[in-house]
């Protein structure tokens, strides 16, 4: 049984690979051939009558470390400087906006229309609302260098964003000024604990020697986020900072402090960290994304009672996607197909508590949603290909 998982798993990870590697040419994101792959493997061992212990736990811990991974990734790879400012600034709107239109928006329906209290609407609808950088950013990584940079920093951001947006809600019973007071400390509070320890982690890749340091560096990343969450801090703030300090460090070598870190050979030690997040990012993606292939039911992709609504709500993210990318003047094409919901969706409605919980947004309406949007990105990414 042990040599025959290991088959599995091995020749699961190199199907994987595969889909990545023809993503270029197909134009198909990777993570519907791994959904397709998962479903598949679940419709035979089903007809195989292959017991299968509970895979459910299993989600949201590779879900968790997939999204620290691919933050880390995305942030690694940005280029901040003043000639980036517009960018920045364009991509927060665009992360931001959506995310409070959408959410709101939901939330307000289903208050209005179902009677259901606004604050418990609006913990459910905030997952929706959010962009997941862990479908968006592989799926970008073969447009113009623009676009590419523009959907890496506002799925990053729309994660954080997201996040913060629903611990704030879902965490605070009454919402007033003491409430906002008390996110503001928490925030100035993260910010640094960040500072100080991507100092301490840069210094700790720039001075030791062993052969052996990239993967302990990416184990303290993941156990500084890890406790900070325990402690309901943004830990992805960590993430995104400490990845534009490293990723970023040749920009600030003028600074006296960041001269003691040898910029020119830090450089060097940032390309090998690099190179294995990007290698560690994937095969956590994979695995997630396949597991949640395997737990997805057909009963819930074709559940006609929420159809409608997902429709409506894929069609809402494309129209005010279309209005925001207007009013910040970025191009519509390919930018209007990449809103993909996946992974931190999955991960906030889990985290949900049962408490909260509503029937109208359901685990059916949140797969829909997400097979929704990754089709509508297949067939604009397609379409685009066509009009270069």
């Amino acid at each position: 049984m042990t040599v025959l998982i290991i088959i599995i798993l091995a020749v699961l990870l190199l199907l994987a690979y595969v889909f990545d590697l023809t993503a270029s040419k197909t134009k198909i994101p990777s993570v519907i051939l791994l959904l397709l792959l998962g479903f598949g493997l679940n419709f035979f061992s089903a007809n195989l009558k292959i017991t299968i212990p509970d895979l459910n736990p299993i989600l949201p811990i590779l879900g968790t470390i997939g999204l620290i991974l691919i933050v880390l990734e995305g942030s690694l790879e940005l280029e901040i400087n003043r000639t980036k400012l517009p960018l920045i600034f364009k991509s927060s709107i665009v992360a931001l906006l959506p995310l409070l239109i959408i959410s709101f928006g939901i939330a307000y329906y289903l208050n209005y229309y179902e009677n259901i209290p606004l604050k418990k609407a609006l913990i459910n609808a905030i997952p929706i609302g959010i962009i997941s950088s862990a479908i968006a950013i592989p799926s970008a990584r073969n447009l113009m260098h623009n676009d590419k940079e523009f959907i890496t920093y506002e799925s990053s951001l729309s994660d954080i964003f997201g996040v913060i947006f629903f611990n704030f809600i879902s965490l605070n019973d009454n919402i007033g000024s003491q409430t906002f007071g008390s996110f503001a400390i928490d925030l100035i509070m993260m910010l640094l604990i960040s500072f100080i320890a991507t100092l301490l982690l840069a210094g700790f890749l720039n001075k030791i020697n062993h052969h052996i340091k990239f993967v302990p560096m990416i184990i303290m990343v993941l156990l500084i986020y890890s406790v900070s969450k325990v402690f309901h801090l943004p830990g992805l703030i960590f993430i995104l900072i400490f990845g534009l300090f490293v990723g970023n460090i040749d920009e600030l070598r003028h600074y006296k402090l960041i001269q003691k870190f040898h910029p020119i050979n830090f450089s060097k030690e940032v390309t090998k960290f690099r190179e294995i997040t990007t290698e560690i990012a994937f095969l956590v993606r994979a695995l997630f994304f396949i597991l949640f292939g395997f737990l997805i039911d057909i009963s819930d992709v074709l559940n006609s009672k929420t159809i409608l609504f997902a429709i409506s709500i894929t069609i809402g993210i494309l129209i005010v996607r279309l209005l925001l990318l207007k009013i910040v003047k970025l191009p519509a094409k390919p930018l209007i197909y990449i809103a993909p919901r996946g992974l931190i969706t999955i991960l906030l409605f889990l985290s949900i508590p049962m408490t909260q919980q509503i029937t109208q947004i359901d685990k059916s309406l949140i797969t829909q949603v997400i097979i929704l949007s990754a089709i509508v990105m297949m067939f604009g990414l397609m379409s685009y290909k066509k009009n270069i």
